[in-house]
């Protein structure tokens, strides 16, 4: 007898390595669910149009739908509300989904134990000792505390998606978690592309003029975006494109000098043609796995990494990257200029991401699965 499996995400509001990878689960177990407490249409990949989701209450709400950071005090109830019948459920998780009670059994694929309790710096950026969030958090971390640590103990296994969340698990839960790196997806490396409209006179007459330096990200302040900004001040000569959306986009507007541009919401087509007419990728953020590293890889593309995190399990220096040691202007400038010295082969950057293709991804998660099923009782 096949086992009824279910899928739980925190929430489907945007395009990110976190939904990339229900997406890979959904192709893994098309019949499954899934449970995510918002689901907004618009802000996510049209992929989910088709599936079966199942939100919370809060979904009603447009507002903390198109921005759940809002809803940030009332997360933990509705989290405990999200009952799951099944015989296993799945957990995409960064800090509600693993929480989400269960019928069966619970295998929590664990992108980072919740930020704003463990790393609250990160994840407030900039925040002041008066910013709302800041304050919020700061009532609800004991409560918010205790309550994620009972909602661990609720998973018959942790999975950690990198190296570095392996440890975060076990520092902060006591768990020893395997490792299951996330794949990249092949929507991203394979089919047409489309050039970006928006480039048009910025890239070329028609915008269609490659050659530019990438950084796909989410505009929060743990990202460091300001940072690779500020170094292309230093080098007008260089194209920086900036694709993302987040709280803060008008801030970095205001900072980009001429030869840097932003923007957002583009088709999957767009994506392969920014990747695909790059020169590198620059990432610059504390990533617990970060996948585009392998995204630009599967076009041939290297990436200029900070030295931390999740990029330590993707990036090999001077095979398919360049490391700078922290995010600042004048270091990530240095290592672009190291990396323009640099020679790149497309062979050796391509057999890196196979290393992380979506079919290993699927195979070990079912193994897993029907492992996990077959000894239940």
């Amino acid at each position: 007898m096949s086992p009824r499996i279910a899928i739980a995400h925190d929430y489907l509001t945007q395009r990110g390595g976190a939904e990339r990878v229900v997406l890979s689960l959904a192709k893994a177990f098309p019949e499954a669910e899934i449970h995510t407490l918002f689901y907004e249409p618009e802000q996510t990949y049209p992929e989910f149009r088709g599936m079966r989701i199942r939100t919370s209450g809060l979904n009603r709400i447009g507002a903390l739908r198109r921005d759940p950071r809002l809803a940030l005090p009332f997360l933990a109830a509705a989290s405990s509300r999200m009952r799951i019948d099944a015989d296993v459920v799945i957990a995409s998780s960064s800090g509600w989904a693993h929480a989400f009670p269960t019928t069966g059994r619970k295998i929590v694929y664990c992108h980072s134990p919740a930020r704003w309790l463990y790393l609250p710096d990160d994840y407030l950026g900039q925040a002041g000792p008066l910013d709302p969030k800041r304050l919020t958090l700061t009532v609800l971390t004991p409560f918010l505390t205790r309550w994620d640590q009972r909602a661990a103990r609720t998973a018959e296994l942790y999975l950690a998606n990198s190296s570095v969340v392996r440890e975060r698990i076990q520092r902060v839960y006591g768990i020893e978690a395997p490792t299951l790196f996330p794949p990249f997806s092949p929507a991203v490396a394979d089919g047409d592309q489309e050039p970006i409209g928006e480039l048009a006179g910025w890239a070329g007459e028609g915008g269609t003029d490659g050659g530019h330096y990438l950084v796909v990200s989410r505009l929060q302040p743990y990202k460091h975006v300001d940072a690779v900004i500020e170094a292309f001040v230093g080098m007008p000569e260089r194209r920086l494109l900036v694709i993302g959306r987040g709280p803060e986009k008008q801030r970095l507007l205001e900072m980009a000098p001429a030869n840097v541009r932003l923007v957002e919401g583009l088709s999957d087509a767009q994506m392969r043609w920014a990747y695909g007419h790059a020169t590198a990728l620059i990432a610059a953020s504390h990533e617990d796995f970060g996948l585009t590293p392998l995204e630009a890889g599967a076009h041939g593309v290297p990436t200029v990494a900070l030295r931390a995190g999740g990029y330590l399990d993707t990036i090999v220096e001077e095979a398919n990257g360049t490391f700078f040691e922290r995010a600042t202007p004048e270091l990530i400038e240095g290592a672009v200029s190291r990396h323009a010295g640099g020679s790149w082969q497309r062979e050796k950057i391509e057999a890196a991401t196979r290393l992380f293709e979506e079919e290993r991804y699927i195979r070990a998660l079912k193994e897993e699965v029907f492992k996990h099923f077959t000894t239940a009782g």
